[in-house]
């Protein structure tokens, strides 16, 4: 090649090494990504993303040490519907269903009956009490692996009556983003809620990522049996312990956990969750807790409490209110928990690093 021919291609040369030194040199770092992307921007995503960041920072006056951080949660109404019944309602009912097929007579008896007609209001009125006490009795005479398996088959097809989607499309989507937050900084979740803990259980993982071992709920009395040879638990007809709902929550942190927490989520219905935030607040930690306000007929439902009890503790004690209507952009996204049909395991969520 000639001296002549060199000199002519040497622009080109150096214009094709700027051009690649342009391509691959690394981009200029951007904004990072937002922990709570379905939370609109306001006071109440800025409080919490603030608070969990000053706890879990070495060197902050608020810092909390790892085996401090302690979230619990309530189940119905704040991490998925408790309208126009309860997740476990509807569980219940087509077990009821089930016996009702194989013994007629069962359907004459209340309050049976008023459950095959979809009448609920008789036996909400007795509280989560007397609920779990008809589930207990629903339930009775399976092991924990036959009522584990039914559970995961009911969720294979059960749909919601009025919002026409899996139930396992119906964990709210702002509140798993919050779960995800506080695990990837340190923080251990539970699940505390009156519904049954077989029950939740066999969700709890798949639905908000937290594992079967961090669930604290209503325990049915199990008996220790031997069944062709092999040990079982059968379900018993009876509710083991206390209810695990308004004062029964503290206590069953207490006897579960072994923990004060810090942070305790609560949703407006029944005054249910006030007892479990009022114990965390007294943590001499710094704290954070939320409530969950249903005021979304449009996206979800519209209720409140005939007393008012949860809202006028939220004012009094400081708590902040999370309206459903203004502070999340989506309540369920496009999440959907698909359950194999043919076995009790479910598919987990990616583990938080």
């Amino acid at each position: 090649m000639g001296r002549r021919t060199v000199l002519r291609l040497l622009p080109v040369v150096a214009l094709a090494l700027a051009c690649n030194r342009r391509s691959t040199a690394a981009p200029p770092p951007g904004p990072p990504p937002d922990p709570l992307p379905s939370w609109n921007d306001g006071p109440i995503k800025r409080r919490l993303i603030d608070y969990v960041v000053r706890t879990t920072t070495a060197g902050s006056p608020d810092f909390i040490p790892p085996e401090e951080r302690l979230a619990t949660f309530d189940n119905d109404g704040t991490l998925w519907p408790e309208k126009p019944t309860y997740v476990q309602e509807a569980f219940m009912a087509a077990r009821i269903h089930q016996l009702a097929a194989r013994d007629p007579a069962l359907g004459k008896k209340q309050p049976y009956k008023a459950v095959l007609a979809g009448d609920f209001t008789a036996l909400e009125q007795g509280g989560v009490k007397a609920l779990m006490e008809l589930f207990a009795a629903t339930s009775t005479g399976m092991t924990e692996e036959e009522f584990a398996r039914e559970v995961a088959e009911f969720f294979v097809t059960a749909k919601h009556p009025t919002l026409r989607l899996p139930y396992t499309a119906l964990a709210y989507r702002p509140m798993v983003e919050l779960l995800t937050l506080l695990r990837e900084r340190g923080f251990e979740t539970w699940l505390c809620s009156g519904g049954g803990t077989d029950f939740m259980r066999v969700i709890s993982r798949s639905m908000y990522g937290i594992p079967p071992d961090q669930v604290i709920g209503t325990s049915i009395v199990t008996e220790l049996v031997t069944r062709e040879g092999r040990p079982v638990l059968l379900r018993k007809p009876a509710l083991s312990g206390v209810v695990n709902d308004k004062e029964g929550k503290p206590v069953g942190i207490g006897l579960h956990v072994g923990r004060r927490p810090v942070f305790a989520a609560g949703n407006v219905r029944s005054g249910g969750d006030i007892e479990m935030l009022a114990y965390a607040q007294g943590n001499r930690r710094p704290t954070f807790e939320i409530v969950i306000d249903h005021d979304d007929a449009e996206r979800e439902f519209a209720y409140q409490e005939k007393n008012g009890a949860t809202l006028a503790a939220a004012r009094a004690r400081g708590w902040p209110v999370v309206s459903m209507k203004r502070d999340w952009k989506t309540i369920f996204g496009e999440r959907v928990v698909s359950f194999p049909s043919s076995t009790v395991s479910v598919p987990t969520m990616p583990a938080a690093p």
